[in-house]
């Protein structure tokens, strides 16, 4: 059995976690296989597997993912997996973290139930996008895509249409199309509606809209999204995640749900809503 071991920091603490957390997977035959720039920058001494790629993870037949850091971490590690159905297991080491469900104390007490099967699966939609040119090189996303205005402080005009049927043209900073997982980021500060990762949806929250009656909209994830960017300057920025593209305002950008789902293994002992309570303080009150 083999585990794929992620992280995007490169500290001594890192180090020294990650190598308390390599040797209890030794401990039960769990070989180790390291993202090529943490083994390199971190100078592990001994000799790991290593991986930069999808190919490499499909060549070595890895059956786990884990990712040690913050959201941004599990949505990069999509780069790699793709339609590989290799489950993800988030260790908590950044800040919020709505989709690490493990904190770095508690994953050493789920090891076992992990190797066990002992979990929940959690399926995620993921975003595809289409351009004219293909201009993009990873088309993905498990959070969001947003069009965003560049280099301009008046508004850019984004006209929406759903399977070919005019929606409406969006006044604004920018609009975000997000998945059910992506609800609880970008779309959630701009006033977008959270959704329970179960369900099949996409939202478009537009971003500091001109028109107070312009309101987020819920679609079922079975439609294609066309958006059509009009601005003052010749260009604007399109966001995947946390991958930033620069595109001509000529290009149309085309939505779908991808054919492939990303797989989070979730404790049993916390759901959803015991996330959004947590992360999002609710009923904390001073009253209470």
């Amino acid at each position: 059995m083999k585990a794929a071991v992620y992280s995007q920091k490169k500290d001594l603490d890192t180090f020294l976690y990650l190598s308390k957390f390599i040797s209890e997977l030794a401990k039960r035959d769990i070989e180790s296989v390291l993202h090529e720039d943490t083994a390199r920058d971190l100078q592990f001494s001994k000799d790991f597997e290593t991986f930069g790629s999808k190919a490499d993870l499909q060549t070595q037949n890895v059956d786990f993912f884990f990712s040690f850091g913050g959201d941004g971490t599990i949505l990069n590690a999509l780069i790699f997996i793709q339609d590989l159905e290799i489950p993800v297991i988030g260790v908590n080491t950044g800040r919020l973290g709505f989709l690490a469900s493990f904190s770095k104390e508690d994953i050493f007490n789920n090891i076992d139930s992990i190797i066990k099967g002992d979990l929940l699966l959690s399926k995620r939609s993921v975003i595809e996008v289409f351009t004219e040119k293909n201009s993009i090189s990873f088309p993905y996303a498990l959070n969001d895509l947003s069009i965003i205005r560049k280099e301009t402080t008046s508004m850019i005009t984004v006209d929406t249409y759903i399977n070919d049927d005019f929606l409406t043209v969006f006044w604004a900073d920018g609009l975000i199309v997000s998945t059910p997982t992506g609800s609880t980021a970008y779309s959630l500060s701009c006033g977008g509606p959270i959704i329970s990762p179960t369900n099949d949806n996409f939202v478009i929250t537009p971003i500091a809209p001109h028109n107070l009656n312009v309101r987020p909209i819920v679609l079922k994830d079975d439609v294609e999204i066309r958006l059509k960017v009009i601005s003052r300057v010749p260009q604007y920025s399109l966001s995947l995640d946390s991958r930033l593209y620069e595109m001509d305002i000529e290009e149309e950008v085309r939505v779908r749900k991808a054919p492939f789902e990303l797989n989070l293994l979730l404790p049993k002992d916390i759901n959803f809503f015991d996330k959004l309570r947590e992360r999002l303080l609710w009923g904390k009150d001073k009253r209470n």
